[in-house]
């Protein structure tokens, strides 16, 4: 791992730690409620495994995209920013979710910034790649 693309350590295992995080969380909540499989109706570990699940769903792609961005040679500010929004995001989006009481600002800032990362990440893959972006009103 070359010592100049502190990104690929940086982020990445700050994100790790998060996923483990949630992972042990719903796990000890399933222990608690002595619920094996499923949610068996409970809301609390429903959003606990929603939050989980929608972490899985959309951070690998993130990060692979971020990846593939620095290795394309996006500058170093555009991939660390995109990588600060992504953990942002994600925190906020489990804060906001995990919450019976749903604050909706935080999924909604949690998803935006999660969709922002994605969309940057794959415009700066295609211009790097020469293609170009028309967008029509």
């Amino acid at each position: 791992m070359p010592h100049d693309k502190p990104y690929r350590a940086g982020f990445r295992s700050v994100i790790s730690v998060l996923y483990l995080g949630l992972s042990v969380r719903t796990l000890r909540l399933r222990r608690s409620l002595q619920i094996a499989v499923g949610d068996a109706g409970n809301k609390t570990l429903l959003r606990a495994m929603r939050v989980h699940a929608n972490f899985a769903e959309y951070v690998p792609i993130c990060l692979l995209l971020l990846y593939l961005a620095e290795a394309g040679g996006a500058a170093t500010l555009l991939v660390h920013g995109l990588g600060a929004a992504l953990l942002a995001g994600r925190c906020a989006h489990a804060w906001g979710v995990s919450q019976a009481k749903e604050n909706y600002r935080f999924r909604i800032f949690g998803m935006a910034m999660t969709f922002m990362v994605l969309i940057a990440s794959a415009v700066q893959l295609l211009i790097a790649a020469g293609v170009r972006v028309r967008v029509r009103a």
